[in-house]
């Protein structure tokens, strides 16, 4: 679970501060479109600043494991990573949207989400 904290905390730490500082760059590579008014600027930003939020929960209880708190973030990130999966899939097929780094993004969600689920599952510090 701690390895499981600390990518977490690394990788959706990096995505909200691009998602902040230069959302336009980050929705292009990930969906293949752009931000067309300034409320959706606003809004990807906001969203950069709530990951960088979960970036720095998971890092504070990177050491603190087998706490109840810490089992409750995990479940959270589950549902994070299979509503990210799911919106993504969407945003593909439904859409018709596609990034380069939309498929990769769905798969590396995937893993995370089995990754979750193997921690809650064996309850191990490093699974």
């Amino acid at each position: 679970m701690k390895v499981l904290l600390i990518v977490t905390a690394a990788a959706e730490t990096a995505t909200g501060l691009a998602l902040a500082g230069v959302p336009l760059l980050v929705i292009s590579l990930l969906l293949g479109g752009s931000l067309d008014s300034p409320a959706a600027l606003v809004l990807a930003r906001m969203t950069g600043a709530a990951l960088v939020s979960l970036g720095v929960a998971c890092w504070l209880a990177r050491n603190d494991t087998q706490s109840r708190a810490a089992r409750g973030l995990v479940a959270a990130l589950l549902f994070y990573n299979a509503a990210i999966d799911a919106l993504l899939v969407y945003a593909s097929m439904g859409l018709s949207l596609s990034g380069v780094g939309l498929w990769p993004g769905v798969v590396l969600h995937a893993a995370m989400a089995v990754w979750c689920i193997a921690c809650l599952r064996t309850g191990r510090v490093n699974p």
